[in-house]
């Protein structure tokens, strides 16, 4: 497996970016300024920076305004525990957009478009001992969506938001994190084969609290999600992991952005992908920008991709923008292969079939990434929707 690396030590000052089968991003700070309106971004042609791997032909509109929303869009359905407060709300909600603006012409028309959210409340100092679980089931329409999960100070909690059936939906979903608070979330993009999916997740992670993501992608046509942290105040921890399937025909994309923006935090980003079939495509682009005041920031990003078949794509693009050497650490690695011959010859030395030999690979690949889910169930879902994919292309 092929695999370009950068680690950049404490005391060190360096801007740099490094490519695995693509050529560099331009840098954040060039990117269109973020905002609500959605007449402050042209209309995307695919050659700009932001856009020029995602198919937009195949988008039905969300990018140039002509999606029109369809009473038959999303069906959203959360179930939650006590100490969850549980409230649908009108666009004039001050807790609406806290957590961040949007950054591309999609995320703002979702911003503009959706009539109704969902906003959930864990109290202060709750502690959660069931997740919950937001369904968004897509009933083939067309949809805008935005989602919000606030977390009181000290509060900790599991969410899942499970993305099942068939619809055109863009949505924005915002994480706010309280002081010492502990959030994980579990984002499952299990669509049918024809969905089309764009959505933007904001965290604004508080003083020492923990935000955890797991972005999981297996369905749909198109799937392109963009994850973006920032932090409140120091202290705050980040950890965002992925796993992606892409099947023939997919595109499957995976744009994030972890902003130190306040001293000593940490981050961490691990996502991995396996593509097979004809014109599957993956796409993943990691940016962390390191400002000047953000002394002390402890980062590491890593992409790893396992090609098992001919015909598939993968442009995989981590980046680190410091601008300050007084760091604790920062560094990225990208990776993308096939199988590794040596494990499946040690598998069938031992009288496994090949088939099967495959299948323990593609298991082994993911499986420290699913068990970071911490929810059996999911997890279990996920090893079956593996062992189906890989079924499927023997």
């Amino acid at each position: 497996m092929a695999e370009a690396q950068q680690n950049i030590p404490a005391g060190s000052t360096t801007a740099g970016s490094i490519a695995v089968a693509a050529e560099s991003t331009v840098a954040t700070r060039m990117s269109a300024p973020p905002s609500f309106d959605v007449a402050d971004f042209p209309v995307p042609h695919g050659r700009e920076e932001e856009w020029r791997f995602t198919p937009l032909e195949r988008l039905r509109g969300l990018h140039d305004g002509t999606a029109v929303a369809t009473g038959e869009g999303v069906r959203v359905e959360i179930e939650a525990p006590e100490g969850v407060t549980v409230e649908t709300v009108g666009r004039d909600d001050a807790r609406l957009g806290k957590a961040g603006t949007p950054v591309d012409r999609v995320a703002a028309q979702a911003y503009t478009s959706f009539e109704k959210a969902s906003v959930v409340t864990v109290a202060k100092e709750a502690v959660l001992t069931e997740p919950v679980r937001i369904t968004v089931h897509g009933e083939g329409g067309v949809a805008f969506g935005h989602q919000v999960i606030e977390l009181g100070a000290f509060a900790e909690a599991v969410v899942v938001l499970d993305h099942t059936g068939d619809a055109v939906l863009a949505a924005n979903v915002d994480y706010v994190l309280g002081d010492g608070a502990k959030l994980t979330v579990v984002s499952v993009q299990d669509w049918d084969e024809k969905a089309v999916h764009v959505a933007q997740h904001n965290a604004l992670v508080g003083r020492d609290a923990s935000f955890k993501s797991v972005v999981v992608t297996f369905g749909g046509d198109v799937v392109r999600i963009h994850p973006r942290v920032t932090y409140a105040a120091p202290g705050g921890e980040a950890e965002l992991f992925g796993l992606y399937f892409t099947d023939a025909g997919q595109h499957q994309e995976h744009r994030l952005l972890v902003t130190h923006n306040v001293p000593h935090c940490k981050s961490n980003v691990a996502y991995k992908g396996a593509l097979q079939g004809q014109d599957a495509h993956a796409v993943w682009i990691g940016d962390v920008l390191i400002e000047a005041k953000a002394e002390g920031t402890d980062t590491y990003e890593l992409n790893r991709n396992l090609v098992l078949t001919d015909g598939a794509r993968v442009d995989s693009v981590p980046n680190l923008e410091i601008e300050t050497g007084e760091i604790a650490g920062a560094g990225h690695a990208s990776a993308t292969g096939r199988f590794d011959d040596e494990q499946l010859f040690y598998l069938m030395a031992r009288g496994i079939p090949e088939a099967e030999a495959r299948r323990l690979v593609v298991r082994g690949f993911f499986a420290e990434l699913v068990q970071q889910i911490g929810l059996p169930d999911v997890e279990e879902r996920l090893i079956a929707k593996i062992e189906a994919e890989l079924e499927a292309s023997v």
